[in-house]
């Protein structure tokens, strides 16, 4: 079994269901439920998962190494966790996928490098709005350097599926080892 493409082919139903959960994930670092942990749109680049995040995020550099993955889909009543390695996205590949975003986003990642890191403390949120909107952007609109995005290698996989007929969830626990991925039976 790969649990890989179980959990893009349990993706892509949840996508297809409309699940409104099916694009985002909480992610933290070294595998803890923290108040570091973000919920951020977990994105497709080929074959692979990927996390975009501005680096002037406290949760940058906890996460340029590892993550822990947290997604839950109503809609099929399942949740996936992830244990990965991260790596760079691509500099070039994260220009381009920065000119997909809405406008407001591109906004606050040129006011995260210009004005006010991420997370930093503002006096209200209409002084925030006021900054917000006082940015002078580039042009030509290009992403800022701060703009950054983690490939996901996953090593470890969680799934639990809450919708079984009796009631007894079903809870599997897979291992990547190699190129190969072990699986176990969990007691949920």
């Amino acid at each position: 079994m790969d649990p890989l493409g179980r959990f893009k082919s349990d993706r892509e139903r949840a996508r297809s269901d409309r699940d409104p959960m099916a694009n985002l994930c909480t992610v933290g670092h070294n595998g803890t439920a923290t108040a570091e942990m973000r919920t951020l749109v977990l994105r497709d680049v080929g074959e692979d998962l990927a996390i975009f995040i501005n680096s002037t995020s406290p949760k940058w550099s906890p996460l340029s190494h590892s993550v822990s993955v947290l997604t839950y889909w109503p809609s099929i009543q399942a949740q996936f966790r992830i244990l990965a390695n991260t790596s760079s996205v691509a500099e070039d590949f994260v220009a381009d996928s920065w000119q997909l975003r809405p406008d407001p986003p591109k906004r606050m990642d040129w006011f995260y490098s210009t004005v006010k890191a991420q997370s930093s403390r503002i006096e209200s949120r209409e002084q925030l709005l006021e900054e917000v909107a006082a940015v002078e952007l580039p042009d030509p609109l290009v992403a800022p350097q701060t703009a950054r995005g983690l490939i996901l290698s996953p090593y470890l996989i969680e799934r639990l599926d809450l919708s079984q007929d009796n009631g007894i969830h079903d809870r599997m626990r897979y291992e990547k080892r190699g190129d190969t991925w072990v699986g176990t039976t969990l007691v949920p």
